[in-house]
């Protein structure tokens, strides 16, 4: 993993890459710390990373694009493949070298309140607990944009999906508001999910017997209990896109709230889509 790990690392600074990557990712958070802090003469430096989380929609695609998408492409993947490292170690690697990156620029950023603090008292305690709710939210990022990057050759392909995926989270908020809360359109609304999760799974295993099973058997159980109990599809719909929504928990931490959960629910996303990641490859291992 050590040798995985060291490659992926090199390469983000032997390219532009990882240069653009923190040399951006400082850039926004100087202009608005220079905005909030300096002009505006606030105390709390958590108000700029709480300004600047849309940033993750910009930056992670860039950063995450190229982690499988090249390696398919250029047909390297065939050596990862017959690599006697196991796959889990292979996309661990890839990982922290990414958030290596990535906490290259918190590393900076944890500098800032220090930096303001001397012109004034500041509230540490707030601030740093918002840059561990930022780490956190980049790490889930992260990993999903590693997964992305799986299901495609294209660097292209894999950025335009991560920036969508990524979007949908960050105006989950505004979104779920919009949802309808009736038990007829929650049936609705899963079964294109199904049907989504069909296509998803048939990319991942290009099997068209399993992803079709997979459909079917989830919609004879999603209609078994429409009919049986409809009352519980009554705001569901609310309720399941409410737990998509990352930024959420990320508002606990720039309130200054080190909340568990928060950071339970952060890590739980790392290791989901670091599975689904290893799943994907290891079906094409062995295809």
């Amino acid at each position: 993993m050590l040798a995985i790990y060291k490659k992926e690392l090199k390469s983000y600074f032997t390219s532009m890459t990882g240069y653009v990557f923190i040399a951006f990712f400082l850039v926004i958070i100087g202009l608005y710390l220079v905005v909030y802090n300096m002009i505006n003469r606030y105390a709390n430096f958590e108000y700029v990373l709480s300004s600047i989380s849309f940033i993750f929609v910009l930056l992670v695609p860039i950063l995450t694009m190229r982690l499988m998408a090249e390696e398919k492409k250029q047909k390297t993947d065939q050596l990862l493949f017959t690599s006697p490292l196991p796959v889990s170690k292979i996309i661990m690697g890839k990982y922290f070298a990414v958030f290596t990156v990535f906490l290259t620029v918190m590393g900076v950023v944890c500098l800032y309140p220090l930096i303001l603090l001397q012109f004034g008292a500041v509230p540490l305690k707030v601030a740093y607990s918002s840059i561990l709710g930022f780490a956190l939210l980049g790490a889930a990022y992260i990993a999903i944009g590693l997964f992305i990057s799986t299901l495609t050759e294209s660097q292209v392909v894999a950025a335009v999906v991560s920036f969508v995926v990524i979007l949908i989270t960050a105006l989950m908020d505004g979104l779920v508001t919009m949802l309808p809360t009736d038990n007829k359109s929650a049936w609705i609304i899963f079964s294109i999910i199904l049907v989504v999760i069909c296509f998803i799974t048939y990319i991942m295993m290009h099997n068209i017997t399993v992803s079709l099973s997979v459909g079917l058997a989830g919609e004879i159980a999603l209609t078994i209990i429409y009919l049986i109990k409809p009352t519980m599809f009554d705001g569901l719909v609310v309720r399941v896109f409410d737990w998509f929504s990352v930024i959420a928990r990320f508002d606990k931490f720039v309130m200054g709230v080190l909340d568990l959960t928060a950071a339970i629910y952060y890590i739980s996303i790392v290791f989901l889509f670091i599975f689904l990641t290893v799943q994907a490859i290891k079906k094409r291992r062995w295809s």
